[in-house]
């Protein structure tokens, strides 16, 4: 049977002459949708099209000429009414269960003291007036007056009977009440445990505000969710994400239980999205089986999310030097720096994908350092191994990424979001190379891009807003943050398409709209490329499809 390029692609000049686009002339595709400004990205350099035709969940040809596109042979045409067409958006770093559980609980975000928190926790309860705990978490005390921590006792004066647990926006502290200190037997003679903090008062009494590690004794004291309770926290999460415009998420830390959920979803075709799934390392039975990739690319599991030291704002991130706002106080490493490498190594020798977090200069170097041990001793280089955050880093490892082959998985919303206290927990100096994403690129290392929700808003386009002007959505500061390392439109994209592909090993499938690709894309009210920076943000998702199958439609 004789084989040809579909003209349209002649015509873009572009290097597409693979085997998956060259087209049986009998095949003719199923659906054609036209009338729309698209966009795609080949390698970081844009491509613009007016039409796009796509068979069998797969896009089989683009278009650069409206009338090649009338002229086309198809069964089905859809008018995008000149909307903007883009290559669905992925998350690439995430957590699904805590965001699906999180829309069903108390949400904190951006409450503006102490007091207002406690108020939504006793508006919730008199909805679930026979709830037999209450949780939820967004919290952020540097956003309230005073900027302290809060205390059990506000907690108790909305319930000293029902455990209350809220975690703090970052998800590395935990604030409760009286019940739940009681229900994890936490009194002042219990010790800290290693890589986490109990805070007390003067009298040494728990204040109810856990760090770090220490959070686990609350959270392992409650009952754990059956996978079925576990795969409705998780379809809640992924269809809210398909609302946002995602396609893929990168799912960091999945349990043995939360996996079996996936996969009960995936068995009833009800994953409206793609979920590349880092596995928890403290199951050897997860690692025993090795990675797996479902054939129908919906869901992935072939990496392992490990976590280094804590957040900033907690003052748990792994510093070199002392924290400038806390003297003689360094952060934590959540594991010995041997428990640390040899978990990394297990993962490694398992076939994983090794996806570490670490937000501090000291965590970033002693994983940097692992890795490049790993890599002497042919430690899976192929794997792709990733640093999660990669927030603070020494000016001298900024290099070390590219160098090494290593993935530096960013979330551009945390600049915005942390730079009302960085410097605070730093001093300027140490800003030199923090945040920086557009250091990063141009020393050829590799970046994918995410959000780390629930500790942010999900919505990708805060990310794309925050990557190009460095400034929250109120304008500020004018200029931006760190300046410096504001990134192109072009770049910004990449993270959250081409970047989070490669860093999930599917480039070869998703991150782009060209003939042999996922039919992964989304319809948006506003052109990326051509509004004010000002609105990127504001963009609000039409429709969102995965595999050429509608599965988000705004109105629905």
């Amino acid at each position: 049977m004789s084989r040809v390029i579909p003209t349209c692609l002649r015509m873009t000049g572009i290097a597409l002459v693979m085997s998956v686009a060259l087209l049986p002339l009998s095949l003719q595709a199923q659906t054609l949708i036209e009338n729309v400004h698209g966009y795609t990205l080949k390698d970081g350099e844009r491509v613009t099209f007016t039409a796009m035709a796509f068979d069998r969940g797969l896009v089989t040809a683009i278009y650069t000429d409206p009338q090649e596109a009338a002229a086309a042979t198809v069964t089905r045409r859809i008018d995008g009414a000149g909307a903007t067409l883009l290559p669905g958006l992925i998350d690439a770093h995430g957590h699904v269960t805590r965001h699906g559980r999180l829309l069903a609980s108390v949400d904190l975000a951006g409450v503006a003291s102490e007091q207002a928190a406690a108020a939504r926790v006793a508006d919730f309860l008199r909805t679930q007036p026979g709830a037999a705990r209450v949780t939820g978490g967004g919290w952020n005390q540097v956003l309230w007056p005073g900027k302290q921590f809060p205390h059990r006792r506000t907690l108790d004066a909305v319930s000293e009977s029902v455990p209350i647990a809220l975690s703090r926006v970052d998800r590395h502290a935990l604030w409760v009440n009286s019940a739940a200190l009681e229900l994890a037997d936490i009194d002042s003679d219990t010790p800290d445990p290693a890589g986490g903090q109990i805070l007390r008062d003067t009298d040494g009494q728990p204040t109810g505000v856990l760090i770090d590690n220490a959070m686990q004794l609350v959270l392992g004291a409650f009952p754990d969710e059956a996978p079925a309770v576990i795969a409705t926290h998780q379809s809640r999460a992924l269809h809210d994400l398909a609302r946002l415009g995602m396609t893929g998420v990168h799912d960091a830390g999945v349990t043995a239980d939360e996996l079996t959920a996936y996969r009960s979803l995936l068995a009833r075709s009800a994953l409206p999205i793609r979920v590349y799934a880092m596995l928890r390392p403290d199951s050897d039975a997860l690692l025993a089986q090795g990675p797996h990739v479902d054939p129908s690319g919906m869901l992935a599991a072939q990496s392992v999310k490990i976590s280094s030291d804590g957040a900033l704002g907690s003052r748990g991130a792994a510093l070199e030097e002392d924290y400038t706002d806390q003297p003689g106080h360094r952060g934590l490493l959540l594991l010995e720096e041997s428990v640390l490498a040899d978990t990394m190594r297990r993962a490694a020798r398992a076939g994983f994908q090794v996806n570490t977090h670490a937000i501090g200069d000291r965590a970033n170097r002693l994983v940097l350092d692992v890795l490049e041990q790993m890599q002497t001793e042919g430690g899976g280089a192929g794997l792709r191994h990733r640093v999660e955050h990669a927030q603070i880093l020494r000016p001298q490892d900024l290099q070390r990424f590219a160098a090494l082959g290593v993935i530096a998985s960013i979330q551009p919303t945390h600049a915005t979001s942390d730079m009302n206290m960085a410097a605070d927990r730093l001093g300027n100096d140490r800003l030199e190379a923090a945040y920086a994403w557009q250091s990063l690129l141009e020393s050829g290392a590799r970046l994918a891009g995410g959000s780390d929700f629930p500790v942010e808003q999900p919505n990708p386009f805060h990310g794309l807003y925050s990557a190009v002007t460095r400034q929250d959505q109120a304008g500020e500061p004018p200029g931006g943050w760190l300046p410096t390392q504001k990134m192109t439109r072009d770049a910004a994209l990449a993270l959250f398409t081409e970047g989070a592909a490669f860093a999930g090993h599917a480039e070869d499938r998703v991150g782009r709209l060209l003939p042999g690709y996922a039919a992964d894309f989304i319809l948006v009210r506003d052109d990326y490329f051509r509004i004010p920076e000002a609105d990127i943000w504001k963009n609000r998702v039409l429709s969102t499809w995965v595999g050429g199958e509608k599965v988000y439609e705004a109105g629905d």
